[in-house]
């Protein structure tokens, strides 16, 4: 059976949507079968793997609010593999909707169910905030990653998110635990990075990833090429960081490394 991971933060600008592409094409060019849901309305993940947004007949709006199946919406990329279940802008009115309907919180969770075994990995790349989008993967995900930048308010944030998932734990979903924590944007020279990443070492001893990801203008600019990091430049130091995080989370998941 496949291993679901929200990959969550509610703070915006942190490099979840770029951990999520790129882990998820690490993955699948190690081997393993990867589906990345994007369940965020600004559509990322979709246009970093090169869909055009507005071709789309049919997105994860239509499986949440309008019970698509979900085998219907989702499209092989042409990346090795790795599919995607795409977003649109349409999904930015479905916290609304999402309110009013039966069993709100696990609509996701029963859409995946019929694909949760094709997959090695489903990902869920969550918008910045803690709505009914962000619940709906909680409560759908076995564990969830959470990308943070080495800033001030980091720790606030991540504190904030643990508050909230025990609050999911209790109420919903009972197994979900925290997968990982990865820094981005490291910067090692800055005093303020060191003193984040000590402060996280302390709270979560066996959660963060030693896996880094620096600022990187090739991991910047991969997403404009709608190609993740390893296809745009393979070289690269974002695209060699990827790799780590991918090499360490499997091993966390006791799978083999390539």
């Amino acid at each position: 059976m496949g291993k679901t991971v929200a990959i969550v933060n509610q703070k915006g600008g942190v490099g979840k949507t770029t951990t999520a592409v790129n882990l998820t094409a690490a993955l699948g060019a190690k081997g393993y079968k990867v589906l990345l849901v994007d369940i965020d309305p600004q559509g990322n993940s979709t246009s970093g793997f090169g869909i055009n947004k507005r071709s789309l007949e049919k997105s994860i709006y239509d499986v949440l609010i309008n019970s698509a199946p979900v085998e219907q919406v989702i499209i092989q990329t042409e990346f090795q593999n790795v599919w995607i279940l795409p977003s649109s802008m349409s999904l930015a009115g479905a916290e609304l909707e999402l309110s009013g309907l039966d069993k709100r919180e696990s609509r996701l969770k029963m859409a995946l169910a019929p694909v949760k075994d094709s997959f090695d990995y489903i990902f869920l790349d969550c918008p910045p905030s803690l709505g009914l989008i962000t619940l709906n993967s909680l409560c759908a995900a076995d564990t969830f990653f959470v990308p943070i930048q080495c800033e001030f308010y980091a720790l606030e944030g991540l504190s904030q998110l643990i508050s909230t998932v025990r609050q999911i734990k209790r109420l919903y979903n009972p197994y979900i635990e925290l997968e990982g924590v990865l820094f981005t944007m490291f910067d090692g020279r800055l005093n303020l990075t060191n003193q984040v990443v000590a402060d996280a070492k302390r709270f979560f001893p066996k959660k963060i990833y030693s896996s880094v990801i620096p600022r990187n203008v090739r991991l910047s600019e991969a997403p404009s090429f709608g190609r993740p990091v390893m296809y745009y430049d393979k070289a690269s130091k974002g695209s060699q960081s990827y790799d780590a995080v991918a090499n360490e989370f499997l091993k966390m998941n006791g799978q083999k490394q390539v």
